[in-house]
């Protein structure tokens, strides 16, 4: 029988393109989203989808209405610079919200949960290249503290209380949807502003370095996380680190944008450069990322010439 899934920050740009996957493949989905940063015309209109802050008192009524056997865990506060000015706020939404989603899934039934933790911020700056999941974990910030602490909790749930879980630790998702006006997603950023004739801002030298993931293969790695994975952690993306610079240029040719970028401070708490080693994701899993960077990045730069307003 098909599983029913709950999907916490659907609306969101991973969590409305994993909706509409499940849709696709015929699950029974419901999305709970606050819409802080997520669209309520990006979520499936066969998603049951409740307007709601996952720390709000009705959340486990949610829970108790709709009996999902797998919740999709991916709603956070996502901005590394707003964890670092106001760690207090952090944790309060992305750890004792979290706990008290766990404490719900324990009360009505649910089987196992698939988190999207962080495959960079966890890490912090890497002793080696790439970074396995054995590597260890130093956060330069409170948001990548905040995304491990409830990998932890998750863990103590498993062995406490019979929840199942399986952790995602995401490199930098990039593609259709991504708010190309917040702080995170520099590919949707640079792509809006080149499309605007505006001058993109690389912060710092550009030469730091992400992993960069095509959503549709983060999309993949949860599917196979709702019947593989139990209590395992598993990075998340394409095994290769690529430059601001490098992503520049290639959306400049993209969109044959003939401006010039201007420079800004680095950001504090961020990484410099990191990579993930997804070799255990491939193993486990079954999972690998199929679409390669320059093809992800026209992809992303049609949805935003069709999707202009």
């Amino acid at each position: 029988m098909t599983k029913r899934l709950l999907v916490t920050g659907g609306a969101g740009f991973i969590g409305s393109a994993l909706v509409d996957r499940l849709v696709e493949l015929g699950f029974p989905v419901s999305v709970v989203d606050n819409l802080s940063t997520g669209k309520r015309e990006h979520v499936s209109p066969k998603a049951a989808f409740y307007h709601m802050d996952i720390r709000d008192p009705d959340m486990p009524k949610v829970l108790q209405e709709q009996k999902p056997q797998i919740v999709c865990h991916l709603a956070a506060q996502m901005s590394v610079s707003l964890s670092v000015r106001d760690p207090i706020r952090d944790a309060e939404e992305n750890i004792l919200g979290s706990l008290f989603l766990l404490q719900s899934c324990l009360k009505y039934g649910v089987e196992k949960v698939i988190y999207a933790s962080s495959g960079g911020a966890v890490y912090g700056e890497p002793e080696y290249l790439p970074c396995d999941e054995a590597h260890p974990i130093h956060p330069l910030a409170p948001y990548g503290a905040s995304k491990y602490v409830v990998e932890a909790y998750l863990d103590i749930f498993r062995h406490l209380h019979g929840l199942d879980y399986t952790v995602l630790r995401l490199g930098n998702v990039y593609g259709p949807r991504q708010d190309p006006y917040g702080e995170a997603g520099v590919v949707a950023i640079f792509a809006k502003a080149m499309l605007e004739g505006k001058s993109p801002q690389i912060n710092g030298t550009g030469e730091q370095e992400r992993d960069f993931l095509y959503v549709s293969d983060a999309v993949e790695a949860w599917l196979l996380a709702l019947e593989l994975g139990q209590g395992q952690v598993y990075n998340i993306g394409s095994g290769q680190g690529a430059s601001v610079n490098q992503i520049y240029q290639h959306l400049k040719s993209a969109v044959q944008y003939q401006g010039e970028a201007i420079h800004g401070p680095a950001k504090a708490g961020e990484v410099f450069k990191i990579h993930l080693d997804v070799s255990k994701a491939r193993a486990g899993l079954g999972w690998k990322p199929r679409v390669p960077l320059e093809e992800g990045l026209r992809l992303t730069v049609e949805y935003f010439k069709a999707n202009d307003s």
